[in-house]
């Protein structure tokens, strides 16, 4: 297709994406044994038929740790039919790759080994289940790796401080900086992101002429307080996050709002576990770069199979039967079979003329059986449908919801769960909450100087760095201010000092001089702290308990060792063949996000509220990174080839003297930059025209 041509040019990456394939699940299982195996030789066969330039994986590419010699000899044996071959690799490595592949004494990427014959490169982060672990701190990508078949990358190797430093790739003009991190227990690396001591280099040199993709291997939704990641602890800089882990397919980017960059969430290709999220249509993506500009294509899997769940709630469905019916528990197996049945229909016709997918479907029924309804015997019922299901052990699953008091008009039968567990609370910011309590109050019991943003920052800070004078001092200081001003005014009468003193707040409102006030406060505050010699609490504490990790892969536990701090490993003997290595990446200098700048204004970087905050800052007068409005990467979430729409490039920084520079985005005042997705119902036309969701 000429179309094809267009797209992939001598300037166009061109990558296959996806995530948790996790070879070997339930392989000695007589039906779904050979499923991960069949999905993984499409998704290869996929990246060969579409001569893609290399395949990232966002980890969890085995199922366990230390896989069984069935899946090594399957893994390798494929990797070695569709990923080695004479054709030439058309990207060139800038970085220095004994940084980038730390964990191998062949610290360079497989296709420049003159042992190896790499047509299509492999780069991949290891996910939770194929974690390194064990004194020498290997998993199953590190023996791949030491065999030339994949590039193991995204490892720290420190408990106590990450430094992510990019791949450098090149090809034509299009340079591509990719990072990667591999997994690590959510509540660790939580606390990590909030003590800043994560940090993301950058090239110094044309730095905004490079598109920066992130793959990463954490919770995304929030299973507790500190067991995920928030998308807004990752730095604004980047245009496209590849995330791992999260198992429902959500492969078409979605935006964040205030970081600016795009998120592809592509899913397993293997169902784990019987939920809701893994019955999507299970995709690998298709990902076009040229230059700031990115084309996504969603690629369906044909050997994935089939996963139908419903739910049924009995009580809904008096006309047929309540719990005083006549041999009710009978006509609830019968309508239960009714219900499985009409899903084995649906799944055949929607596997005619897909002869790549397996014959039996998985599925499942969730009943909800309470009001006074008995369960029958489930493995009598699964007995019907032993020869037409993958999964006939567990096709029903009984739930009861608990009910609870509807009335609450006697105080002494009052749900106080209700009260002190509203849904709509959860996911909230101290700052959202701090605000709707002030809206929802009485006139007389208004904050008269301070703002909302500011006292929800300074409790923020109070509960998470123990700064216990951040809400005294941010009054105090207000409230000097305050007096300056009513005296430069001459106000004096009291109804006169009132108005004034509300003018005066109001005008502040999500300004810059609202967040510089906040910030001082917060100084203030610290450098009291310091003069009295108190310490705040040391929330990078290796506690084991608060580092371990839930799972929300599948059904089955998995337990890891928790690190012991400060056992991070060594350098290893890597040869003498520094391959690759171009003149552009040979150190880093400091600076950003670590602990080590000093002055004041700077020990702010990067804060849990900054973190969180609507960044209503971006725009503003006076801000010292201004790039051009109209910069956008424009995506496809098509299936079907289509032009890629090009776009304005903003003007390139001046380099520095070091390769690369570490990264705050709290240090700079936030740029007007970001992606562009036009989501369009139209797939022939999914792009209109210019963007209308880019901030101004």
């Amino acid at each position: 297709m000429s179309s094809e041509k267009t797209l992939d040019d001598e300037d166009t990456f061109k990558i296959l994406i996806a995530t948790d394939i996790h070879l070997g699940y339930l392989e000695k299982d007589a039906i779904r044994g050979s499923d991960t195996y069949n999905t993984l030789d499409e998704i290869l066969k996929c990246a060969k038929t579409n001569q893609v330039d290399f395949i990232l994986l966002g980890g969890d590419l085995f199922h366990e740790n230390k896989p069984s010699r069935r899946c090594l000899h399957n893994s390798i044996t494929m990797l070695r039919k569709y990923c080695m071959g004479g054709s030439p690799v058309t990207f060139n490595i800038l970085s220095d790759q004994t940084v980038n592949f730390n964990t191998t004494q062949f610290p360079w990427a497989n296709y420049q080994d003159e042992n190896l014959n790499i047509s299509i490169p492999v780069f991949s982060i290891h996910g939770n289940h194929d974690d390194p672990t064990g004194a020498e701190g290997l998993c199953a990508l590190d023996l791949l790796s030491a065999s030339g078949l994949v590039n193991h990358f995204g490892h720290s190797q420190s408990v106590e401080r990450i430094e992510i430093s990019p791949i450098l790739l090149q090809k034509g003009s299009t340079k591509l900086a990719l990072y990667g991190l591999g997994s690590i227990p959510d509540e660790r690396l939580y606390r990590m992101f909030v003590n800043n001591q994560v940090t993301m280099l950058r090239p110094k040199e044309d730095q905004e002429n490079w598109f920066n993709l992130f793959a990463i291997h954490q919770n995304r939704s929030k299973h507790g307080p500190t067991n995920y990641i928030p998308e807004q602890f990752l730095d604004d800089f980047l245009d496209l996050v590849v995330w791992g882990h999260e198992h429902e397919c959500l492969i078409t980017p979605s935006r964040n709002e205030q970081q600016l960059f795009y998120v592809t969430q592509p899913g397993s290709s293997v169902a784990t576990s019987l939920s809701p999220g893994e019955a999507t249509k299970k995709h690998i993506g298709l990902l076009r770069v040229k230059g700031r500009k990115m084309n996504l294509q969603k690629i369906p899997l044909k050997t994935v199979r089939q996963f139908f769940i419903q739910d049924v709630v009995l009580a809904d469905y008096e006309d047929l039967f309540t719990p005083d019916t006549p041999q009710v528990t009978k006509k609830v197996e019968n309508f239960c079979y009714a219900k499985v049945t009409e899903m084995l229909k649906e799944a055949e016709r929607e596997r005619l003329g897909c002869p790549l997918t397996p014959e039996k479907p998985l599925i499942r029924l969730r009943v909800d059986y309470s009001g006074g309804f008995e369960t029958f015997n489930v493995s009598r019922f699964s007995q019907k449908f032993v020869d037409r299901l993958a999964n006939p052990k567990d096709i029903i699953h009984f739930l009861r919801k608990r009910e609870q008091k509807e009335d609450i008009k006697d105080e002494l039968n009052v749900d106080y769960g209700k009260l002190v567990k509203p849904t709509a609370v959860e996911g909230l910011r101290v700052e959202d909450l701090v605000k709707q309590y002030f809206e929802a109050a009485e006139q007389k019991v208004q904050l008269s100087l301070l703002t909302e943003q500011g006292m929800g920052k300074a409790i923020q800070e109070f509960v998470d760095k123990d700064e216990r004078e951040a809400i005294e001092e941010l009054i105090t200081y207000q409230l000097e201010k305050t007096q300056h001003h009513l005296q430069a005014r001459g106000v004096t009468t009291e109804q006169d000092i009132d108005t004034e003193i509300r003018l005066f707040r109001d005008s502040k409102k999500n300004t810059t001089e609202e967040e510089n006030d906040i910030r001082e406060a917060f100084s203030r505050a610290k450098a009291q702290r310091k003069e009295r010699g108190v310490d705040a609490v040391d929330h990078d504490m290796s506690d084991e308990l608060a580092d371990a990790f839930m799972n929300s892969d599948d059904d089955s536990s998995v337990t890891f060792p928790a690190p012991t701090r400060g056992r991070g490993r060594g350098g290893r003997g890597r040869g003498g063949r520094g391959r690759g290595r171009g003149a552009t990446a040979s150190e880093a200098k400091a600076a950003g996000r670590g602990r080590s700048q000093k002055s004041a204004a700077a020990s702010q970087s990067r804060s849990i509220m900054q973190a969180f905050q609507a960044a209503p800052s971006r725009s503003q007068a006076g801000a010292s990174r201004s790039f051009a409005a109209d910069e956008q990467v424009t995506i496809d979430d098509s299936d079907d080839d289509t032009p890629i729409i090009r776009a304005t490039k903003p003007p390139p920084r001046p380099s520095t003297s070091s390769s690369f520079s570490r990264y705050s985005s709290q240090s700079q005042s936030q740029s007007s930059r970001g992606v562009a997705f036009e989501d369009s119902d139209d797939e022939d036309n999914p792009f209109k025209g210019p963007s209308r969701g880019s901030r101004r």
